[in-house]
């Protein structure tokens, strides 16, 4: 049964999100084709570089992402409470970086409006404000940029993506952190990458860059395509959202599972778990079968069975996919 987006998408449960878009033809979306010989990785960078703009633009930060040849991954964060802090001014100049600005508008800023165009141009504010921090325009504003790109250079019309993109609820630090993990490691999944730091277009790799270098002058000259990701805990002031858990501990974890499923390697599996692991009471055999080539990690939530179920009561529904998944690798709590 499908269920409209507004129904799955609840910021009173979690303001985490996990979206994954796919692209329908065998032109792909930004790898190498092998039946027409054509490379399409140039438009890694288009995806990379439309991300970039939509973060400064919505109040929706990046915590994780990997762009594949054929559909990417990405996890969102939604500050709902910033869109608050914008000026009326402030929402104007975001949305019609985006679209063109209404007539209205240009009057209500040339101060050449009328008591009604005022009332007018205050609703249509207030629209954008809640616009501006909606998943679903987001997604909206990428994909239909991707795809108009994608169809001129290809010389053709129709669909570009197979469907609506699918999204998931991130509900609890747990699920959060086997979405982030899911998404980092998928070039590894797919053979595509051997480490971390080798799986290029993923956050794990622009965070590594970045982790490298020691000045603001060479991380902004390491690429032009780098985004402003959402920070962790511990490099994050104490009044900014911020992921919850430090980035070494991440790191340790992400690098650990890379290892771990590589069960063809002699030697490359680690006996220590990391400390991460050990203090959410993971199982690590369910963990590691979720981050296998064919593991999967998707439902319309991810979290703690207790958090599933006040999700799902929330939406209106007496049962939800993934029930099973938390069980196997969160327990029964």
């Amino acid at each position: 049964m499908a269920y409209a987006r507004k129904s799955l998408i609840s910021l009173a449960d979690t303001p985490y999100y996990h979206v994954i878009a796919r692209c329908v033809r065998r032109a792909w979306l930004c790898g190498r084709d092998e039946y027409s010989g054509k490379d399409y990785s140039h438009r890694k960078a288009w995806v990379l570089d439309r991300i970039k703009q939509l973060s400064e633009t919505f109040a929706i930060d990046t915590c994780a992402y990997a762009v594949m040849s054929n559909h990417y991954h990405l996890v969102l964060h939604v500050d709902q409470k910033r869109t608050v802090q914008w000026s009326q001014q402030d929402v104007v100049e975001r949305w019609t970086t985006l679209f063109r600005k209404p007539r209205v508008i240009k009057r209500w800023e040339q101060g050449k409006a009328g008591p009604g165009e005022i009332h007018l141009t205050e609703q249509l504010i207030e629209h954008w404000r809640q616009r501006l921090y909606d998943i679903s325009w987001y997604m909206r504003c990428l994909n239909e940029y991707l795809a108009r790109r994608a169809n001129a250079e290809d010389e053709c019309t129709g669909r570009f993506w197979e469907g609506r993109f699918k999204s998931q609820a991130l509900l609890d630090d747990a699920g959060l952190l086997t979405a982030m993990t899911y998404v980092d490691l998928n070039p590894i999944r797919a053979g595509i990458a051997e480490v971390p730091e080798e799986s290029a277009f993923t956050s794990i790799h622009e965070r590594l860059e970045a982790w490298k270098l020691s000045t603001d002058r060479q991380r902004s000259e390491a690429s032009r395509h780098n985004l402003t990701l959402l920070g962790f805990r511990d490099e994050t002031p104490l009044d900014h959202p911020a992921i919850p858990f430090s980035f070494v501990e991440y790191l340790e974890l992400v690098d650990w599972t890379g290892r771990e499923r590589r069960v063809d390697k002699g030697g490359a599996i680690s006996a220590k778990i990391p400390g991460i692991i050990q203090r959410l009471n993971l199982d690590v055999g369910a963990w590691q079968a979720s981050m296998q080539s064919r593991g999967k990690v998707f439902g319309r939530a991810l979290g703690r069975l207790d958090r599933l179920r006040l999700h799902a009561k929330t939406l209106g529904q007496s049962w939800i996919k993934g029930v099973e998944h938390a069980k196997n690798i969160y327990g029964e709590i």
